[in-house]
């Protein structure tokens, strides 16, 4: 019988930083979207009959609101929701403090490749920053015996940040690791720490990634220009 525990790592479902003029909403404040809804559901339909012994999120409300839909969803006996702050998505710096030259490159470049420590993510956080608070946190969950499976819903850099790790086994921030709105990934942890990394990326609400080939900050750099004055 296997000794290793679960954890389901997800990606907070769809939401929009922009508003319908264009103007830019607080980010921690966003609420999901129509289509963040739905996915969230899918992504609970698949975990259905799962039971969750944790449930994590940052407590950012776009976190809240996929874990308690995904819960609703899959028809398990809910957990409660917990919030962990350290696990927020990394924080970016004020776009008005970069050139107007240097924006489309901290975007298209900000999970480009494996990523240097010093790394700032918009010119915000760097990469070590997320590591020493990241890993701490999963040090913490691993070092509670009282659960077997584990529903973790979070954010793009941070899931970047503990896939990497899972792979690797040291701080490594593989960038490349693209984590769609709403997706699941699998990891099952032994009692010495190792990882088995069982899935990555899957999206049952677009299992074949017919929706397009463009990343998350692509996306996101399209909204953003697309705010911007002419």
């Amino acid at each position: 019988m296997s000794t290793r525990r679960r954890i389901y790592l997800l990606r907070h479902a769809e939401v929009a930083y922009f508003d319908e003029q264009g103007q830019p909403l607080l980010p921690d404040e966003v609420p999901l979207t129509a289509a963040g809804r739905r996915q969230a559901r899918r992504a609970g339909a698949a975990l259905a009959g799962v039971r969750f012994d944790r449930v994590l999120t940052s407590g950012l409300p776009r976190t809240v609101e996929t874990a308690h839909l995904v819960l609703a969803a899959a028809s398990t006996v809910p957990a409660p929701v917990e919030q962990w702050p350290e696990l927020r998505e990394l924080v970016p710096g004020r776009l008005a403090d970069l050139a107007p030259e240097e924006l489309e490159a901290a975007f298209l470049g900000a999970f480009a490749g494996v990523l240097p420590g010093p790394t700032r993510f918009l010119g915000g956080e760097t990469i070590d920053r997320l590591f020493d608070r990241v890993l701490p946190a999963l040090e913490r969950l691993l070092g509670d015996p009282a659960w077997d499976t584990a529903l973790a819903v979070l954010h793009g850099g941070v899931n970047r940040a503990l896939l990497s790790f899972a792979l690797s086994g040291r701080r490594l921030f593989l960038g490349a690791i693209e984590q769609a709105p709403a997706c699941i990934n699998v990891l099952d942890a032994d009692p010495a720490g190792a990882f088995v990394v069982r899935a990555v990326n899957a999206t049952p609400w677009d299992p074949a990634y017919l929706a397009g080939r463009s990343t998350t900050m692509e996306d996101l750099w399209a909204q953003y220009r697309g705010s911007r004055p002419a």
